[in-house]
């Protein structure tokens, strides 16, 4: 029966590290350009605590915080898949200034991710930010499309990475406690998150 069990929670982590990593599922979608109609691949019991991140972000005074904060915060060793949001995870943050490193679309679940860092610097440790594939999301994801568009940088389905010079951002979002596994680049540094969150260029 132990046997049994752990075999079947390594699957559902295996499932879960899968989605978390769905760039290549950007070729499967049909209109990849528009990210207000991009189709989720895989159902949502694979997504990690799905329902604690398909949230909208509450209208209230929001904790300014910057990025360094995000990564001092104490990391979980096990977060149940299926947890509720809870503590720090109930509250909005704001950060006036970071730096964006990174944009692209997840494939098989259709979240905006981002990577941001403190500095410009390339080597700068890193937190995620996404933003959901949730309609009350569209303009927010329109818009970092757009603002990207404007830095000569394409996002959509099938295009995003790296960018080849970090851009000023602020963020708006909730904080949220992910897993540990291969969720994006070597200097992300927490599996805490701004999820979900929204991203504008800053001028």
């Amino acid at each position: 029966m132990k046997i049994s069990l752990r075999v079947g929670s390594l699957t559902v982590f295996g499932l879960l590290a899968i989605g978390c990593n769905g760039n290549s599922y950007g070729v499967l979608q049909p209109n990849p350009q528009d990210l207000c109609k991009c189709i989720p691949i895989e159902p949502d019991i694979v997504d990690f605590r799905h329902l604690a991140k398909h949230v909208p972000i509450p209208a209230v005074a929001a904790q300014e915080i910057d990025v360094n904060t995000i990564l001092s915060w104490t990391q979980d060793t096990f977060v149940d898949p299926a947890a509720p949001r809870i503590g720090r995870e109930l509250q909005v943050f704001h950060i006036a200034a970071g730096f964006l490193q990174e944009a692209s679309v997840n494939g098989a679940d259709c979240d905006v991710h981002f990577e941001i860092s403190q500095t410009a610097d390339k080597a700068a440790s890193r937190v995620i930010v996404e933003t959901p594939v949730d309609s009350e999301y569209c303009t927010a994801r329109q818009s970092a499309q757009s603002q990207l568009a404007m830095h000569g940088f394409k996002l959509d389905s099938q295009h995003g990475g790296e960018l080849p010079q970090a851009l000023p951002v602020q963020v708006l979002g909730m904080a949220f406690e992910d897993f540990d596994h291969n969720r994006g680049s070597a200097q992300v540094a927490t599996i805490w998150e701004l999820h979900p969150a929204t991203v504008n260029l800053l001028p």
